[in-house]
């Protein structure tokens, strides 16, 4: 099953690579992932989509939450979310 997490992370050096390594321990295949700076300078938004059971789903989600530099993860599976897909083409005339 596809899932789309949002995590609000502290805005340092290391985060993304703590997280990366985290899913990637669990043998988990990141299908996307999106980091931006929020309105505070001090957190980032981490939106990431994966594939996988609900179950095994639901222990990532936790251990997610427990990495100290996580403040909040959210899962979107019951919740109505906006998606969009860019594309950057370059054509030769």
């Amino acid at each position: 099953m596809r899932h789309v997490i949002s995590a609000l992370v502290m805005n340092e050096p290391g985060v993304l690579a703590g997280v990366a390594n985290m899913f990637s321990a669990r043998g988990f295949n990141i299908d996307s992932l999106v980091v931006g700076r929020t309105e505070n300078p001090e957190l980032s938004r981490m939106t990431i989509v994966v594939n996988a059971d609900d179950n095994t789903f639901d222990q990532v989600r936790k251990q997610l939450a427990k990495l100290v530099p996580v403040v909040q993860v959210r899962d979107f599976k019951d919740m109505a979310y906006l998606e969009r897909d860019l594309a950057l083409i370059t054509i030769g005339a």
